[in-house]
């Protein structure tokens, strides 16, 4: 990009900033969150010390309607609320990036207040968890606060995961205000955001175990209808919350290699869906699977035909849940959970992943492609089997609670988080080709104001891309609420592709050509408006040109601001990654201080028939 100044520009629009937020709105959200917290906590306190009796009566009539203990049952209910607000505000959120552009300002992006809700909502029911219990000790693994203050461990994982994505947002102006906008869903802080909220479903669910220990249902809670239906949407919630990270590929507008997405899948299915199949028994992986496409179809629904904004698509899962599910069917893989966990693994990240493909295939705007799935399998399966592993252990933790030793846990977590930092960093590693493309644009509509082409592009040298390229295609995005545009463009002679639908190419639209074929992504910019917030001249559209491709990411997160020292980047993203790494280790110490105040099965409770759900 410094060889190409001129060419360094996406975003854009009129007067909103690129660095950070107004300071009113700053302070405004300070102010807020201030007087929130405060709130919270002189609630705690008057109902510690029974100055308040609203909040245990809340408590006992939901144990009463529910039939749960009110410290599960309350901060389930509000957990539920939280992450539906939430999630609902994130898609908008992403929508309204992909068709209008950037913020004028936090407070003046109408999703961001779902987001904000949402994320002190899932801080709030942690923390209700947590205050709740007076007079008791809620279950074998409560965590002793004071002399007689006992919280449970699931409250506290959701506190944690709460904050951390709280944390996320007022860090996410200071990260603009140094670094620039980082115009991405994986941004380092947005990273923080929709990971604490996705990952406290483990809190809750370690919540639910924890309630039904507290009420002496230590080997099949799962008889009662309720209860039943209470797992299987923290099961499929969870399966929201992973399947969070690849919404740029729903989209269509994603910044990173193809190969990336089957990987992402694989560890979403492989944790979630072996987990719900282990704890729910038959059937529950794909129980899981409906409560997640009933919340992402209705999400879907009303963020595109009812907001009008851009629609996205998603992977479906359905065939990763039925690989899960005719493995536990094998009654010797059933009943040695670790086996199971990495066979289901292999299985939903080879068999499972080419039922997904046929989906993505007829779904997707960037549909797999022959030349992605060696790659792909090889980041897929390794992801794919940990993952599994690792689900088995949850979902295990969460019935018998008869996991190995530490030894055995620590390293499918650690081998875990390995192979998905490595999947990633490969995934992450691109290269851009020493090439240039000439366009010819044939006007459709010639009105400035209106403007739209047809283009043939013919590359140099005209062997790129390779006989069967990841994608081939122009984006058109952020035309001002216009939706996104992204059309394949089909090869007419060795070296000249030509577009299939007329291409925006006037007002804020940024219209670009993007390349991706084995490890290449790289893009030639077509159109980009002025940004006079970056001090960034238009780019125009001319009849005919030549230009150099470069860094896809250097068009498309323009805003980002290079003007800072190489350290201090890696430093803030050092700190991202340690901070994520602590929430995980917080989050599987909970599950297995869970597991390990479970009491354990004896020979005539197995004669009695009291098994685990996943052998019923």
């Amino acid at each position: 990009m410094a060889a190409h100044p001129s060419y360094a520009l996406p975003l854009a629009v009129e007067e909103r900033p690129a660095g950070g937020a107004a300071l009113d709105q700053v302070v405004g959200m300070s102010v807020a969150s201030a007087v929130v917290f405060a709130a919270l906590l002189w609630v705690a306190w008057a109902h510690r010390t029974g100055r308040i009796a609203w909040l245990q009566r809340l408590s006992d009539h939901a144990e009463q309607r529910l039939g749960r203990p009110g410290w599960v049952a309350v901060p389930g209910g509000m957990l539920a609320v939280a992450l539906l607000t939430a999630f609902l505000g994130f898609i908008w959120d992403v929508s309204l990036h992909a068709g209008v552009g950037r913020d004028e300002g936090p407070l003046a992006n109408p999703a961001h207040y779902f987001i904000l809700v949402g994320l002190f909502l899932t801080f709030i029911a942690g923390a209700t968890a947590m205050v709740l219990p007076r007079g008791e000790v809620p279950g074998p693994a409560a965590v002793k606060i004071t002399r007689t203050w006992h919280a449970p461990v699931g409250g506290l994982l959701v506190a944690g995961s709460g904050l951390y994505a709280l944390i996320g947002f007022p860090l996410d102006d200071v990260w603009h205000r140094i670094f620039g906008q980082d115009v991405t869903l994986w941004g380092p802080t947005h990273l923080m955001l929709i990971g604490g909220a996705g990952l406290s479903l483990v809190g809750i669910l370690t919540l639910l175990r924890e309630g039904d220990l507290a009420q002496g249902k230590t080997r099949a809670p799962l008889r009662e209808l309720r209860v039943r239906i209470s797992y299987t949407a923290a099961f499929g919630g969870l399966l929201v919350g992973l399947s969070v990270f690849q919404v740029e590929y729903d989209f269509g507008i994603q910044q990173f290699r193809q190969p990336l997405h089957p990987m992402m899948i694989a560890a979403a299915a492989g944790l979630a869906l072996v987990a719900a199949r282990r704890v729910l028994g038959a059937w529950g992986a794909v129980l899981a699977v409906l409560f997640y496409l009933a919340v992402r179809i209705g999400t879907a629904v009303i963020v595109g035909p009812v907001l009008g904004e851009a629609y996205n698509v998603f992977p479906i899962y359905l065939g990763t849940a039925v690989v899960v599910e005719l493995l536990a069917l094998v009654r010797p893989l059933a009943r040695r959970p670790l086996l199971y966990g990495a066979v289901a693994g292999l299985g939903l990240s080879t068999v499972g992943l080419a039922l997904e493909g046929l989906w993505v295939q007829a779904a997707f705007v960037l549909p797999w492609t022959p030349d992605m799935w060696g790659e792909g399998l090889l980041m897929s399966v390794p992801v794919g089997v940990l993952a599994g592993m690792a689900g088995a252990l949850f979902g295990t933790a969460l019935t018998t609670g008869e996991i190995p030793g530490k030894a055995v846990c620590r390293t499918v977590v650690v081998a875990g988080v390995v192979a998905v930092s490595v999947s990633l960093g490969n995934g992450l590693y691109a290269t851009v080709p020493d090439a240039s493309a000439t366009v010819v644009l044939t006007d459709v509509d010639a009105d400035p104001a209106t403007r739209t082409v047809e283009a043939r592009v013919t590359f140099d040298p005209a062997d790129l891309p390779s006989d069967d390229p990841t994608w081939v295609q122009i984006t058109a995005w952020q035309g001002g609420g216009e939706g996104v545009v992204v059309d394949r463009l089909r090869e007419t002679s060795p070296g000249v592709w030509e577009t299939t639908r007329p291409i925006p190419v006037h007002g804020s639209w940024k219209t670009l050509i993007r390349v991706a074929d084995d490890r290449i992504l790289a893009a030639v910019p077509i159109w980009m408006p002025a940004d006079p917030a970056i001090g960034a001249d238009e780019l125009a559209a001319p009849a005919t040109f030549t230009r150099d491709f470069v860094p896809e990411t250097s068009i498309l997160q323009r805003e980002k601001n290079a003007d800072h020292p190489t350290w201090l980047w890696n430093a803030g993203c050092t700190v991202v990654a340690i901070c994520s790494l602590l929430l995980i280790w917080a989050l599987a110490w909970g599950v297995a201080r869970v597991a390990r105040a479970t009491p354990r099965s004896t020979p005539a409770d197995r004669r009695a028939g009291d098994r685990p759900p996943a052998l019923v």
